[in-house]
């Protein structure tokens, strides 16, 4: 696709994406800064957009992916932010150290994890949440939210 074909076909979508990202992300700010990632998507990817037959529909599906990348990164960062903050306030400067070294093995070995794998691990560790509820939220089964989890603590437990 060329850059002409590209701002023709994807650039008057401007505002409707604009306003999928608004409504979603609830910020003027973050909204821009989504619509630009996915801009940026998208450029990155034009030589394959040729095949897209609705380019609209094609578009608001990927901002609301974009937007929910962000909602899941600015929770992971809020969580280890939270965490470093409680690791500051204990006033032994070793075991203020040791947990810091901790707390960077546990975020190095998130990344680690598939999305799904992530996601179940936190809302049954970070919000407590049950099997059942966790299925209501997700559609995943017990028994297939019980295989991610042990998954998961086995890839963390493994990061040295």
């Amino acid at each position: 696709m060329t850059a002409r074909q590209f701002t023709d076909t994807f650039m008057p979508l401007k505002e409707p994406l604009y306003r999928v990202a608004y409504y979603i992300l609830e910020s003027r700010q973050d909204a821009e800064d989504a619509l630009q990632d996915l801009y940026v998507r998208l450029w990155n990817s034009r030589e394959t957009l040729d095949v897209i037959v609705n380019p609209r529909a094609y578009c608001i599906m990927m901002m609301k992916n974009v937007c929910i990348d962000r909602i899941r990164m600015s929770k992971l960062s809020f969580a280890s932010q939270e965490l470093a903050g409680s690791v500051a306030d204990d006033g032994d400067v070793l075991q203020s150290l040791m947990a810091r070294e901790r707390l960077e093995r546990v975020m190095d070995s998130m990344n680690l994890l598939t999305d799904t794998e992530r996601e179940v691990l936190r809302m049954h560790v970070m919000e407590d949440l049950s099997y059942d509820e966790i299925s209501a939220r997700t559609g995943i089964s017990n028994l297939t939210q019980r295989v991610l989890l042990s998954r998961a603590r086995k890839k963390m437990r493994n990061v040295k």
